[in-house]
């Protein structure tokens, strides 16, 4: 049997697809083919496990696929996420349990087909952006064994960027899911916060974690986010999208960066950084420095300050017996417990001023763009400094839960020693949308391998799935690119899609009256095909759009020439007995140009 190491999402898919009957022993084949002595496994499923959970689904798949998209998928979970009936320890061997239950985000997962096939490394509770504070060992590089693979999720992204699952889950409260992306060559998504529930997670900080996805390509890594996100009404801090954020950036993007970008001296990664920014700019984006201060002030409250006094609670009772934690971990989290109750009200305050500017600043942009980890240190080098080097890795991450903030890390272009070093980009909560639709098309520019399998990216999907959070709409006139109105769209987070046209069986007409000209569109037996523009606007803005359209004008179902249906204006037929017919022109803009409108 062919290995299926290095398979993504569509590999596994094409795989079910072709023969469903296959999948329960490339599942048993591809189990016994993994090393369990390698530590980036704490705990890897039985044979009857991963049965157990493949072979009741196989009838379901086989009855209606669409009700399985991830059947068959094996991934991993980081030991901090619960799994039913196997052992949680957050690599800590003294608080090991075993699950009652799976953690929301797994059982959703698993319910789309998804196989759970073994439990990872991480540092001791999520404490740490390194992968060297286990008690199961340090995790090392997928590039070089001799340099850190980033932490806390080092066995999540260890496992996949050696293809050994088609995702994995780790968690992110200061980076945790980002930088040992970075390290490794994968895509790291990190959700808004509590898009996914973390029920069934052991705490970091409870207020600024939330459970991340690693994955080969971002077309992987969103596929399973849009299947894991959901509210969780027993989450207490749960939360619902508010359907009001972007589905894209514009099609050339204004990016933030860094104005003084730190690397503390590590010229290579700075090289790669400067590299990634030339890819940019070749991409249509525009990039714009800016003053990065506040940012890391905030990043520096994290780790530095009362609200490291979050870690001390969650780790609780355990802190009474050190000799059983990792010494650095207990060193930090212990420190929490010097802060007063009125240094945590001060640290809140200078969080929610400092979360202010930064939204405020990133309010001009499409989004934020900074490198992933400023530097990265040998194994040897962590135990020298364990601390000051694992707050280096932290610079451009530590800060984002804190302001509410999505990110997407993305592979990025190679340092000169062979090492990866991949670019963040940061937005608002609830952009993630936003975010992968430029980190699908970033990924195809730069056509890297896929993690540290060697294969190359195969070929990518043009766009991501069809948005439940948007509509689109088809407009024809006064709404379109650089016409009057257009502003009605742009205001409330409408962003371009495409020009195409309608079927061939549309009239168009102009109605005169009024201050600005605007067309009226009607369905015949007989017409053309008419130009329009496409635009996805925010579902929650949807109706504050329709409200301003004026009778006769109203918004309808419109047949697009390729057979697509989409929102799109319509004019009442009465109003257009007096109306000038303009079909012959196909489209606006021609018969604006035909009249010396320009």
């Amino acid at each position: 049997m062919a290995s299926t190491f290095g398979f993504t999402l569509q590999d596994w898919q094409r795989c079910a697809q072709q023969d469903a009957q296959q999948i329960p022993a490339l599942l048993a084949a591809h189990l016994d083919a993994l090393d369990n002595q390698d530590n980036a496994w704490l705990y890897l499923a039985s044979p009857a496990q991963l049965l157990a959970q493949v072979e009741p689904l196989l009838a379901a798949y086989q009855r209606n696929p669409a009700a399985l998209p991830l059947f068959g998928v094996p991934f991993a979970v980081k030991d901090n996420i619960d799994v039913a009936g196997w052992p949680t320890t957050a690599a800590c061997p003294a608080l090991t349990y075993q699950a009652a239950a799976d953690a929301f985000v797994v059982a959703r997962l698993k319910a789309a087909g998804a196989i759970v096939i073994g439990k990872t490394n991480l540092d001791q509770y999520a404490t740490g952006l390194v992968g060297t504070r286990s008690p199961y060992g340090a995790v090392s590089n997928t590039f070089n064994p001799a340099y850190v693979s980033g932490g806390s999720s080092s066995g999540s992204a260890s496992v996949l960027a050696r293809g050994l699952v088609g995702f994995s889950l780790g968690t992110d409260t200061a980076g945790s899911g980002r930088v040992p992306a970075g390290f490794n060559n994968i895509v790291g998504l990190k959700p808004t916060k509590r898009w996914f529930s973390a029920s069934g997670v052991v705490p970091a900080c409870r207020l600024n974690d939330t459970i991340s996805v690693f994955a080969l390509t971002v077309a992987d890594a969103f596929s399973v986010a849009s299947i894991a996100g959901g509210y969780d009404a027993d989450d207490a801090y749960a939360r619902q999208s508010p359907r009001s954020a972007p589905a894209s950036f514009q099609p050339q993007p204004s990016l933030a960066i860094p104005a003084a970008p730190q690397f503390y001296g590590d010229q290579q990664a700075e090289a790669a950084w400067l590299s990634a920014l030339e890819q940019l700019t070749a991409s249509g984006a525009t990039l714009h420095p800016i003053d990065f201060a506040p940012f890391h002030q905030l990043a520096e409250q994290l780790y530095y300050g009362p609200w490291v006094a979050e870690r001390t609670v969650a780790v609780g009772e355990m802190l009474d017996r050190p000799e059983e934690m990792d010494p650095v971990v207990y060193g930090i989290v212990s420190s929490g417990r010097q802060y007063s109750a009125v240094e945590a009200y001060q640290a809140e305050y200078l969080r929610a001023e400092l979360t202010r500017q930064i939204q405020q600043t990133l309010a001009r942009f499409d989004a934020l763009v900074v490198p992933t980890s400023p530097t990265i240190h040998t194994l040897e080098e962590m135990q020298q400094e364990p601390v000051h080097y694992n707050s280096q890795f932290g610079t451009y991450t530590n800060f984002t839960n804190l302001a509410d903030l999505s990110a997407l890390a993305l592979p990025g272009p190679f340092r000169a020693d062979g090492l990866p070093a991949g670019i963040t980009l940061i937005a608002p909560a609830w952009h993630d949308r936003a975010l992968a639709t430029f980190g699908l098309r970033w990924q195809q520019q730069l056509a890297l391998p896929l993690g540290a399998t060697g294969k190359a990216l195969p070929p990518q999907p043009a766009a991501l799935p069809p948005s439940p959070d948007h509509v689109r709409v088809a407009v024809v006139g006064a709404h379109l690119t650089g016409m009057p109105l257009n502003f009605q769209l742009t205001t409330r987070q409408a962003v371009w899609v495409e020009e195409t046209q309608t079927a061939s069986h549309y009239r168009l007409f102009a109605l005169l009256d009024g201050p600005i000209k605007k067309p009226g569109l009607l369905r015949g037996d007989s017409g053309a095909a008419i130009t329009v523009e496409l635009w996805d606007i925010p579902l929650a803005r949807f109706g504050e759009f329709v409200a301003e359209i004026p009778a006769p004008l109203g918004i309808g179902s419109l047949t697009l020439a390729d057979g697509r249906i989409v929102k799109g204006f319509i004019c009442e037929p009465a109003a257009l007995t007096q109306a000038l017919e303009i079909t012959e022109f196909g489209g606006w803009r021609n018969w604006l140009t035909s009249q010396g409108n320009h």
